[in-house]
């Protein structure tokens, strides 16, 4: 744990702390070399690529492991060298010991991209054998007990007034508007023909549905073409492969 000043914008170790008894210090800030001026960051790099700083040999204190090829020595080989390595791994590959399992292995069946490589006449089989003679499996053991009166007696469920009244749809024309007070005006309804009557009384969505219909039996065609386009290039492939 550590203290921060306000002041000073540092981190400061805990007086029983292990920083405190290694004298080891701790600043989060970040570096000075982000403030510096460009002209000055130029210069240090020229003068540590022209003049680098000679720095004693690394003195390992630890045994190092051995990773094999790191990845830059592997991506830096020539290509005929990586050629005579994959023709010797063919031939005579390297023996490993056996593999040694600590955990049970569990049978999770068959795997999704078998399954998806099969052809599409045994998983209609599948389905089939399925529908006609169903695995049987045990009885489900409920931990819970079941709960009882999920919906409440008080509430009441109605279905929606369109899926249970089938009738068409009628259109009322609107009411007359009431006059002003200040600017009175009689309005009388002038007198249609009887043909303009029969017009306006008769249904005005039977355009309308017959038009929706006309489109629903276009649609139908064209989905019916697709699959029986799709189920003939399919015959055309299992023959071609057989």
């Amino acid at each position: 744990m550590s203290y921060r000043s306000n002041a000073a914008e540092a981190w400061y170790p805990e007086p029983n702390s292990a920083a405190a008894q290694y004298d080891i210090p701790l600043d989060l800030l970040p570096p000075s070399s982000l403030t510096q001026p460009l002209w000055r960051s130029l210069v240090g790099n020229l003068r540590d690529t022209f003049v680098p700083i000679k720095l004693p040999p690394l003195q390992l204190t630890s045994r190092p492991v051995a990773v094999g090829l790191a990845l830059g020595e592997r991506l830096r080989m020539p290509w005929f060298r990586t050629v005579f390595t994959n023709i010797g791994d063919v031939l005579s590959p390297e023996t490993l010991p056996p593999l040694e399992l600590e955990s049970r292995p569990v049978d999770v069946g068959e795997l999704i991209t078998d399954q998806l490589s099969h052809f599409w006449w045994a998983s209609l089989l599948r389905n089939l054998a399925d529908r006609v003679s169903p695995e049987t499996q045990p009885a489900l053991n409920l931990t819970a007990k079941p709960i009882l009166d999920i919906i409440p007696n008080s509430w009441i469920l109605l279905p929606l007034w369109s899926e249970v009244v089938d009738t068409p749809k009628v259109f009322y024309p609107d009411k007359p508007r009431t006059a002003d007070a200040a600017r009175p005006v009689n309005l009388q309804p002038a007198s249609l023909p009887a043909e303009m009557r029969q017009a306006a009384t008769a249904e005005p969505t039977a355009a309308d549905l017959l038009r929706d219909i006309r489109r629903s039996r276009i649609r139908q065609r064209i989905w019916v073409g697709l699959a029986a386009a799709q189920v003939f290039y399919m015959v055309l492939a299992v023959l071609g492969k057989i």
